[in-house]
């Protein structure tokens, strides 16, 4: 099935087309649907020259380390691009895509994509400003997992999530609006499953309440805040130590 002008105009880098560019543009475009937990693609596995995007649901990146951990690399919305090396690199994953709910992804012929790029320029800057704040991220990771605390990095990633995805009120307090179980959390920052709910349930139990699915609610905004500006000094031995693991540009 191939993806609509309306649909093509909420991917990010499409937003300075008009609609007659759009729907000769979704013409090269394939529609896929994946199920919870369905593989996109492994690691390792070649990627067609496409330009690949989340057009329903909510993709999660992940990279298994030679002991076998899983690190979760990032989550990918709906408009959200990934799989860089398919255009860019050697067309090997370099990472796993797996969804997290039922999704769609849409796809784009590198040809066509080069026929839009040379009629409007602009795209190849959204391209560019995409992949730019990915290796912010990135580094953001890295520096995290070398030299940060674990609940640092935990309250880090709570903040982003909330500014990422947004944040509705209940009368538990501002809650997430994605949900983050604490296996999905752990893997998120490097650290074990049970490190994450003594953090989650003790050290941060005033600050943060977690309910059943992954649901939390930050009833601390201002204490939460303070503890992501801590620094790495002082660090407490009884904290784990993680393996910096490598990061894709997906």
């Amino acid at each position: 099935m191939q993806a609509t002008a309306e649909q093509l105009s909420h991917l990010s880098i499409f937003t300075v087309l008009h609609t007659e560019a759009l729907s000769l543009l979704a013409r090269q475009t394939q529609i896929k649907g994946f199920q919870r937990g369905e593989i996109v693609f492994n690691e390792g596995d070649y990627l067609p020259p496409k330009l690949y995007a989340v057009l329903t649901g909510e993709i999660q990146i992940q990279k298994v380390s030679v002991s076998g951990k899983e690190t979760v690399l990032r989550w990918l919305p709906p408009g959200e691009l990934f799989a860089a090396p398919a255009l860019f690199g050697d067309g090997i994953a370099p990472a796993t895509a797996i969804a997290l709910q039922d999704c769609e992804v849409v796809t784009l012929e590198k040809s066509a994509l080069l026929e839009a790029i040379q009629s409007t320029p602009e795209i190849a800057l959204q391209i560019l400003q995409c992949f730019n704040q990915r290796l912010q991220e990135m580094h953001q990771t890295i520096h995290g997992l070398v030299s940060e605390r674990a609940i640092v990095r935990l309250a880090r990633t709570l903040q982003y999530t909330a500014q990422r995805y947004g944040t509705k009120k209940t009368k538990q307090g501002v809650c997430l609006t994605v949900k983050l179980p604490y296996q999905q959390l752990a893997r998120r920052i490097g650290i074990t499953y049970e490190e994450c709910v003594r953090l989650t349930n003790k050290d941060l139990r005033a600050i943060v309440s977690y309910q059943r699915g992954g649901i939390i609610a930050i009833l601390d905004a201002s204490a939460l805040d303070a503890i992501s500006q801590r620094s790495a000094e002082g660090q407490c031995a009884s904290e784990s130590s993680t393996a910096m693991p490598s990061l894709p540009k997906l």
